[in-house]
């Protein structure tokens, strides 16, 4: 089969490999629409993962079964299925103790062009597949299920860590594709004001669509100071982090309240040390909370977010401003997602 690699640091291209082989608990999937990432320019790049050599890229689409394992027991050939971007291994220790997406090690849940060859391939492997995949409901295109893989599970991952309640003061810190989502999820949790911190046209616009009712620019000065002014000196009660890198976590404690707690779902690329300003946090005693997360996968996970969408609670159609057809074009889209145009939030090559 061919497949779309990383083959080294800045590098990429086709390559061929073997067709992976199916165990007793598992899936091969066929893509029916791939979605490219931000992490996959961070992983190819930015070598942030580490050097990586013909490791097939990506970890966002929805698909067609096209083999199951003897053992698997809710999916067959010809099911098309969500696809998180994390597969976890869901009879490790880590997943009975809570953290599933850690099964094996420090971010371990995340397999697909981490570790093990993605879904940008005529075929990729799915473990534990009644675990991991998700029926795709009837009235979900497939451009917009690949916004279910990683863009809805990571955004409303912030909202979840950052324990938005009702009537909060939120601050969304990046309000690209995962952004977008923490703004959404952070609306549907009741927060009463959404501030959010970006400078995309497309995306601010998409930002108000979901919920937001603030928003300001890190090109016009620190983000704290922009948040203590428009909050007449209060900060806000929440903070998700979607964008920036390691210095932004010092904006976050500057703008949040004592009490106040911060959820990260940021990759960070590059840099050594994440820096707190001593102060701000209160001389270590400002019980301002920081907890950075990679997002939860599995298949319950999947299906209740994609209720949400099937019932008509979440639109994502509006993260989805380029679409391509045909693998040719693969290449395009992530080149695209590299340069990052005005105009683009989110592209999906649909594999007619």
């Amino acid at each position: 089969m061919k497949g779309y690699a990383m083959l080294g640091i800045g590098k990429s291209g086709w390559i061929e490999k073997e067709r992976p082989s199916c165990g007793p608990l598992d899936a091969i999937c066929r893509p029916l629409a791939v979605a490219i990432c931000t992490s996959d320019v961070h992983t190819v790049w930015e070598g942030a993962m580490g050097d990586r050599h013909d490791l097939i890229l990506g970890h966002e689409c929805c698909a067609e079964v096209v083999e199951v394992g003897s053992l698997v027991k809710d999916f067959k050939p010809g099911d098309k299925v969500i696809v998180p971007a994390i597969t976890p291994d869901w009879n490790s220790l880590e997943a009975q103790g809570g953290y599933a997406m850690h099964s094996g090690g420090m971010l371990a849940g995340w397999k697909f062009s981490n570790f093990k060859d993605g879904v940008f391939a005529e075929y990729f492997h799915v473990n534990d597949a009644d675990g991991n995949l998700a029926h795709l409901p009837e009235n979900i295109s497939v451009s917009n299920a690949c916004m279910l893989s990683d863009m809805v599970p990571t955004g409303f991952h912030a909202v979840e860590l950052a324990d938005i309640q009702f009537g909060d003061t939120v601050l969304v810190i990046g309000i690209g594709p995962v952004g977008l989502m923490s703004v959404a999820g952070a609306a549907l949790r009741g927060a009463s004001r959404i501030i959010a911190v970006g400078t995309r046209k497309v995306c601010r616009e998409a930002a108000k669509r979901y919920g937001a009712s603030d928003f300001i620019s890190y090109k016009d000065g620190p983000i704290s100071d922009q948040v203590l002014k428009i909050t007449d000196g209060k900060g806000v009660d929440r903070v998700c982090i979607a964008g920036g890198n390691c210095d932004t976590f010092a904006e976050a404690v500057k703008s949040v309240k004592p009490g106040g707690k911060i959820g990260n779902v940021n990759y960070l690329g590059s840099g050594d040390y994440i820096k707190i300003p001593r102060a701000e946090w209160g001389f270590g005693m400002g019980h301002k909370e920081i907890i950075g997360g990679l997002m939860p996968g599995g298949r319950l996970r999947m299906e209740k977010l994609g209720s949400l969408i099937s019932a008509g609670r979440l639109d994502v159609s509006p993260l989805v401003t380029h679409v391509f057809h045909g693998w040719d074009n693969l290449e395009k889209a992530l080149f695209l997602m590299k340069d990052k145009p005005a105009d683009l939030i989110k592209p999906v090559v649909i594999i007619d």
